[in-house]
């Protein structure tokens, strides 16, 4: 649109050059006049934006002020609107900085913002100066928006450029508070852009934590900004500040900061929960702001799962949060807040149960999606069969939107971790099938995965799996749905791999050849047929081995049913070889073979190349097998000898190979050949492919011969042949035939699969809902009825779903987090200027942090370890030695005597109380500070 809107605007301008008429500026249009056309051309926005683009690309041109602020005013809606790229403006709005009107400089620089970007910030050296000289402007009007294009569109020269400007005006008490405000928040961006100004920011931005600053707000803001998205060790020596900020601040928002902050340190220094326990509870106590109140549950729950009296005021919190009737947003909240609790802690679930349950029916989605979540996260092994059988019902007389998030919660929590909650794996096959008699059923692909998966993982499912498989498949109402066609190609495929373990292949046959399967798509046919193919090939090869069974095992190929070397499962399975073998008798492989050739003719000729080679394929087999009259009498000698024998041993060895599951690695594990560049450009391809373009007139046709036949009349059989075979097929089958009031022999039309109107009344939601509270959602260790079936599992501990407990990011190793851990740690290091300001900051502040220096300290006294107070004590003997022996110096040494006896308190919590005074110790004299213990601790860099 752009592009086009400059043809049009450079041609309009060629006439005329690049200043407009005189009669182009009197009569050109406002940007009132721009939103009043807008508005009154609905439906026609697209030319309308055409012609004022090209209006402002001829517009920004001209010379004059006036004219060039208007175009970049309606540039900036335009672009705000309808997100249109005004990069191609940028010089354009650089032009107008150096204006002395204020509304022109404010429309220039929000267009410069607009304009640049970190990729494109070429044109940004020509504004360096501009930008420095209304950064040192005492006008609040002129700052700002400097300080706003630095912000959003600076570069790495620029912020270099311009660091000491802006910290100038950080510091500066003749400038305006909020526009000190604004430069604190615009360090953030130059900070990431020059890590190195760290050493000149960061003492300013600790000095603006101070609880009488007015810069408070902003500095509150930056530090969780750096502490949350990047490495938090660098921060931990600012702890004191924060807790001095927690406890005297009454601002809502820089609580919430600081509490972020808190959650961050506390997985670094376990420690802190001491100081931090009272504070936050007397927050949940007094403070009547919800979202605060909130902030500290999260911290309590993630941080203080140890804390009784702290996690029980939490508890009583959510419970009132979720019992706000009149606000479904404190619902929402409450729910949200138990979700965050270890599974070591569901007791707490278990006393909201009753309201969480609840809140599957509430109004507000967003409430029932998040009681849902909470739900499937207390599902143990000895509730997961009620839950999601209580679930699936409610899911029937849900919202479509809402049931399908119900069947997807219970698909992903009972397949977690390859079916770790599942014991019975007949019972959750079957509740796949379940499922896919919703109403709104929509989850096709995802229960066709986890069909193939059970199957190829677990062999004591596949009995169950053929079961469910031949439900599916025999019912024709389900042909019609297209969310189940991908369930029903697992099916086939189901009935096609297992298939020794069906009792009736004759009835699955039927099933998967009957005239409603023209309605599925082509892959799914092509699965369709390729499983008749594996069922004829387990007849026949049956058929020719039913004699040979001995006494005690089976010696039947493999193929043709697993062997058992239990007794009992040898007679089991003894008994079901005798059924198949009265029913696979010589007239019922003539049946299907003859059912085969009817049904699968017309797919020889079929368009699609997948089918058409599938069913040609079991077409030769059938005509092979035809061609041999030796199985089709009564004799038996056939069965040991014979072209029959070398023909079974063939198709046998075509499917008897067991297919298993394959990890997510084997690619990984393949070696590449020599010579072979995977990450080659390939970039002249489509060059290649478009000089060898085979014309359509001359592609190839698979078909045995052409034929006028399309689509829609190949799906379309003759009527009397599809009719007689349907009848038929619902004389053997009535019983999975839909109930229907037309003739049986003349009717093909199907009520449609999951009809909504066929879902149960919602009268019972509410009924059903209760008994969902009679299950506990507390993990209990039950003895299961039968041992669990072995799971195939090739990738087990690897790229395994974390658990949900907190973690500690791992330093990134990003410039800015090294830049301020050598500030905070290294204090020896610091450029003179940083150190003359810290000492000050220090005498100003050091009245006011007393009381928090002293609660740091008996922090650390009381969390140490045995082996630090052992150590502690011991450096506190030698110091005191190290005095005694000095005594006959005290005259000459009174000074420093009396700062060893100052710092002997802070000297027992850790060794890094700062390494300049340490440093100055040492020089002094001090041998006993060499052998100080090395170990980390919390403590502010200005003590």
């Amino acid at each position: 649109m752009a592009a086009d809107a400059s043809t049009v605007g450079s041609s309009a301008s060629s006439s005329g050059g690049f200043a407009p008429f005189l009669v182009d500026s009197l009569f050109q249009r406002s940007l009132d006049d721009m939103i009043k056309a807008i508005r009154s051309a609905p439906g026609g926005e697209s030319s309308l934006i055409h012609r004022l683009l090209a209006e402002i690309r001829r517009e920004i041109r001209s010379t004059d002020s006036d004219t060039k602020f208007l175009a970049l005013q309606k540039l900036t809606y335009l672009s705000s609107l309808y997100f249109l790229d005004m990069s191609w403006a940028a010089f354009h709005a650089l032009e107008l900085l150096p204006s002395s009107v204020p509304a022109f400089k404010r429309t220039a620089y929000l267009s410069a913002s607009l304009s640049f970007h970190p990729s494109s910030t070429d044109l940004l050296p020509l504004a360096t100066h501009q930008i420095r000289k209304d950064l040192q402007s005492p006008n609040p009007s002129l700052s700002s928006p400097a300080l706003h294009l630095l912000a959003l569109s600076s570069s790495p020269d620029l912020a270099l450029h311009l660091s000491n400007d802006l910290l100038s005006l950080l510091s500066s008490p003749r400038a305006a508070v909020h526009v000190r405000c604004r430069a604190v928040i615009t360090s953030l961006p130059v900070l990431r852009l020059t890590p190195d100004s760290a050493r000149a920011f960061l003492p300013k931005l600790v000095e603006a934590l101070s609880p009488s600053s007015p810069l408070l707000s902003a500095a509150a803001g930056i530090f969780c900004e750096l502490v949350c998205s990047g490495d938090p060790r660098p921060y931990l020596p600012l702890a004191p500040d924060f807790h001095q900020v927690l406890l005297e601040c009454r601002n809502n928002w820089i609580l919430i900061k600081i509490l972020k902050i808190f959650a961050r340190l506390i997985l670094l220094e376990p420690r802190l929960k001491r100081k931090l326990v009272d504070p936050i509870c007397e927050l949940m106590r007094r403070s009547p702001a919800k979202s605060l109140v909130f902030e500290c549950l999260r911290v309590v729950f993630c941080s203080f799962p140890d804390e009784e009296t702290a996690f029980q005021l939490a508890v009583e919190k959510v419970k009132e949060f979720i019992a706000a009737d009149d606000d479904p947003n404190l619902r929402f909240l409450g729910l949200h807040a138990l979700a965050m609790l270890q599974p070591g802690q569901s007791w707490a679930v278990e006393e909201n149960r009753e309201a969480i349950v609840k809140s599957l029916a509430d109004p507000d989605p967003n409430i029932r999606h998040e009681a849902l979540r909470l739900i499937m996260n207390m599902v143990f092994e000895n509730n997961v069969v009620e839950i999601s059988s209580l679930l699936i019902n409610y899911a029937l007389r849900s919202d479509p939107e809402f049931s399908n998030e119900i069947l997807d919660a219970i698909l992903v929590t009972c397949s977690r971790n390859f079916y770790e909650l599942v014991l019975d794996f007949d019972w959750y096959v079957s509740l796949l099938a379940e499922m896919v008699r919703n109403p709104h059923f929509m989850t096709g692909e995802e229960v066709e995965r986890q069909l193939i998966d059970i199957g190829m993982r677990v062999k004591e499912a596949r009995s169950e799996l053929i079961r469910v498989a031949r439900v599916l498949l025999i019912d024709p109402a389900l042909l019609e749905n297209q969310f189940l066609h991908r369930v029903l190609s697992a099916a086939a495929w189901i009935s096609g791999e297992y298939i020794q373990f069906s009792r009736n292949p004759l009835e699955i046959v039927e099933a998967l050849l009957q005239p409603r399967t023209s309605l599925l798509p082509s892959p799914v046919r092509a699965v369709y047929i390729q499983a008749v193919f594996k069922i004829v090939t387990f007849c026949f090869n049956f058929f020719v081995n039913a004699g040979v069974l001995s006494d005690s095992k089976c010696n039947i190929d493999e193929n043709t049913g697993a062997e058992s070397e239990d007794s009992s499962d040898a007679t089991t399975f003894k008994m079901e070889s005798l059924e198949l073998k009265e029913l696979l008798t010589s007239k019922t492989i003539i049946h299907i073979l003859n059912l085969i050739v009817t049904a699968l003719v017309p797919f020889s000729e079929c368009n699609e190349v997948e089918v058409q080679e599938r069913a040609c394929n079991v077409l030769g087999l059938v005509l092979l097998l035809n061609g041999i009259e030796e199985w089709k009498t009564d004799d038996v000698d056939w069965r040991i000898d014979g072209k029959i024998r070398e023909i079974v041993t063939i198709m046998s060895s075509a499917f008897s190979e067991e297919l298993g599951p394959v990890s997510m690695h084997a690619q990984k594990k393949v070696l590449v050949p020599e010579g072979l560049e995977l990450k080659e450009n390939l970039s002249d391809l489509d060059e290649i492919l478009r000089n060898n373009d085979v014309p359509s007139s001359l592609s190839i046709s698979f078909s045995s011969r052409i034929h006028s036949h399309n689509e829609d009349k190949e799906e379309s059989e003759p009527a009397t042949e599809s009719t007689s075979l349907l009848a038929e097929h619902r004389k053997q089958h009535g019983l999975y035939y839909l109930p229907t009031d037309k003739d049986e022999s003349g009717s093909n039309e199907y009520p449609r699969a999951n009809d909504v109107t066929n879902a149960v009344s919602s009268e019972k939601t509410t009924n059903d809902l209760l008994k969902l509270t009679d299950q506990s959602l507390v993990f209990r260790l039950t003895k299961p009825a039968k041992p669990r079936p072995t799971v195939v599992k090739l990738d087990e501990g690897v790229d395994l779903p974390s658990s949900s407990s907190q973690y500690v990011r791992e330093p990134t190793g990003d410039l800015l987090s090294g830049a301020v851990r050598d500030v905070l740690f290294h204090g020896d290091e610091t450029s003179p200027t940083i150190q003359n300001t810290l000492s000050e900051n220090y005498t100003q502040r050091k009245a006011n942090e007393t009381s928090t220096i002293s609660n740091v300290d008996s922090l650390l006294k009381d969390s140490s370890s045995p082996r630090e107070r052992e150590i502690g004590s011991s450096s506190s003997r030698k110091n005191k030695h190290h005095s005694q022996g000095k005594e006959r110096n005290r005259n000459t040494r009174k000074n420093e005597n009396k700062e060893e006896k100052g710092n002997r308190s802070s000297a027992r919590s850790s060794h890094h109380h700062g390494k300049h005074k340490l440093k100055q110790r040492v020089e002094s004299g001090d041998p006993s500070l060499a052998k100080a213990p090395q170990t980390q601790a919390i403590q502010d860099f200005l003590l």
